[in-house]
């Protein structure tokens, strides 16, 4: 009765917004407010992930500058960037990466091929994988038969 699980290529976002970690983390964040989006991965030039950048990340152009004489909203987004990203393998399946959100707080994870970006999936594309699955009844047990609707 089980369906083979789908793998995360199936339902990945492949058209990404990217940042390399030369950019200055003042024009990242414009491109973040402009695009409407949270956060984007960030890759070198070989397309190779090394990190994430976020709205939070972003924020600590604040922090950094007002507590640790940083000079305020300067920066690269290597500077700012999270280096330590969960990635999800190209093979993981639908089933897999939907565990991982439930046990993290991620929104999102990049997805990888021999260590480069290749899409990134969410949590909405994981709600379209599981819609896709709805179950096809082709019978209804005679317990359910008093509670059938009947207009």
């Amino acid at each position: 009765m089980s369906e083979k699980s789908e793998s995360v290529t199936n339902y990945m976002a492949t058209k990404l917004i990217t940042f390399s970690p030369e950019m200055d983390i003042r024009e990242a964040t414009k491109v973040l407010l402009q695009k409407r989006i949270s956060g984007a991965p960030v890759t070198n030039r070989k397309g190779k992930l090394i990190g994430m950048l976020s709205e939070k990340d972003c924020i600590q152009l604040i922090v950094s500058g007002d507590y640790n004489q940083h000079p305020s909203g300067k920066g690269t987004v290597e500077d700012f960037m999270s280096k330590d990203v969960k990635a999800i393998n190209s093979s993981t399946t639908i089933d897999e990466v939907a565990y991982h959100f439930v046990n993290s707080h991620f929104r999102r994870f990049p997805v990888v091929q021999d260590g480069r970006l290749v899409g990134q999936i969410s949590r909405r594309d994981v709600l379209r994988a599981i819609d896709k699955r709805r179950p096809n009844v082709t019978h209804v047990p005679s317990s359910w038969k008093p509670r059938i609707p009947t207009a």
